[in-house]
């Protein structure tokens, strides 16, 4: 296995446009239209020659949001700023930032289609 071995991820929402705000809002980023032919998809900024995965927003007959067993996990600088958004952008802390030890510090938040997600940082 490589060492990083996702290569993309997709949140499932029910709103595109409350589920975009609540993104854009908690990460103060702009996502963009990918004029996807079965599905509407809005993906967040990537840059494919660095590390990490690159992933978007999805709505599409037949998956709904909620409920599923994957967790994405999105890096920040500190975790603290980001959970500090999510009631102001419709979501709300699942749990508060909390030290993982060595591996630095994780917040779980759930977003505003019900998904619940994690920030990570180092501080």
């Amino acid at each position: 296995m490589k060492p990083n071995p996702v290569g993309w991820f997709e949140i499932y929402v029910q709103d595109m446009a409350r589920a975009r705000k609540f993104y854009e809002s908690v990460f103060r980023t702009t996502l963009e239209n990918l004029h996807a032919a079965d599905a509407e998809m809005w993906a967040f900024p990537m840059a494919p020659d660095l590390w990490g995965a690159g992933g978007s927003l999805v709505r599409m007959a037949g998956c709904p949001p909620g409920g599923n067993s994957i967790r994405v996990y999105f890096s920040c600088d500190d975790c603290a700023v980001e959970e500090g958004r999510v009631a102001q952008a419709g979501g709300r802390v699942e749990r508060a930032k909390a030290s993982i030890g060595q591996y630095g510090f994780i917040s779980l938040v759930v977003d505003s289609e019900g998904n619940l997600i994690g920030l990570h940082s180092m501080k």
